[in-house]
């Protein structure tokens, strides 16, 4: 299953709701959004900066990984961001892929 790096922050009104609700209820919050589309949420932390949230997930496939993203954003109280990652096994598997291009100007 896909693995994808999701981070963001809360705006003004979620850190209302995370103040009132606590890091618990958002961390379940994340998971039951995942698990309603066949995903699971591998890890999630709370973080110093320009991130509140980073989390670990797997998703069956883009389109899942994007409504998540929409539903949660549509919520108004979190402004997040996804990246997909790869594991280092398929990082063996890119790098022996033969790749025709030509760097500009070449």
């Amino acid at each position: 299953m896909p693995k994808y790096l999701y981070q963001g922050s809360y705006t003004l009104e979620g850190v209302k709701g995370l103040l009132k609700d606590g890091g618990s209820k958002r961390r379940a919050a994340a998971q039951q959004a995942l698990e309603s589309v066949g995903g699971r949420l591998e890890a999630f932390y709370f973080t110093f900066g320009k991130n509140d949230v980073v989390a670990i997930v797997d998703a069956p496939d883009n389109v899942s990984i994007a409504a998540v993203s929409l539903a949660i954003a549509a919520g108004g109280g979190f402004r997040g961001k996804t990246t997909v990652i790869l594991t280092p096994e398929e990082a063996d598997q890119a790098v022996k892929k033969a790749v025709k291009y030509s760097a500009p100007g070449q």
